[in-house]
């Protein structure tokens, strides 16, 4: 099963997308949108398409404390319409710190601040589907 990750921010989507075992995330892109999330929209749904994706994982950002804040209700909005437009399912993956594990992550890579700015969202995207299909390959083993 092949998987889209997703990371909304409020003016870049982080892009991630699994191997065809679902077993392995990596980044894809990086889309600007300057909160033009109906356009973001129709991009995902290309990307559905054109990638042959059979589920999408989307970053839930909750507070530290677990409460739903205005960045997680955008993102239940926004889960919302996708699966409007979508005939696939859309889960939410818990994404505290994830933005943070790939700012930790590039810098120990030794990537510029001019490249991580270019990246992050995309490897936080990747952390989020990760973490959600390491967590779904755990359930399935018990």
């Amino acid at each position: 099963m092949k998987y889209l990750g997703l990371d909304l921010g409020s003016r870049t989507l982080g892009v991630a997308v699994s191997d065809k075992t679902g077993l392995i995330a990596s980044g894809y892109e990086v889309i600007r949108h300057e909160e033009e999330y109906d356009r973001l929209l129709e991009e995902v749904k290309n990307l559905v398409s054109e990638l042959n994706i059979e589920a999408v994982v989307l970053g839930f950002p909750k507070n530290m404390n677990n409460t739903i804040g205005p960045k997680g209700e955008l993102s239940l909005e926004f889960k919302e319409k996708l699966e409007k437009i979508l005939s696939i399912p859309v889960y939410l993956q818990d994404e505290r710190l994830s933005t943070k594990s790939a700012l930790d992550t590039l810098i120990k890579g030794d990537v510029s601040r001019k490249n991580r700015k270019k990246v992050v969202d995309s490897v936080a995207a990747t952390i989020i589907l990760q973490s959600y299909l390491d967590r779904r390959k755990e359930y399935e083993e018990k």
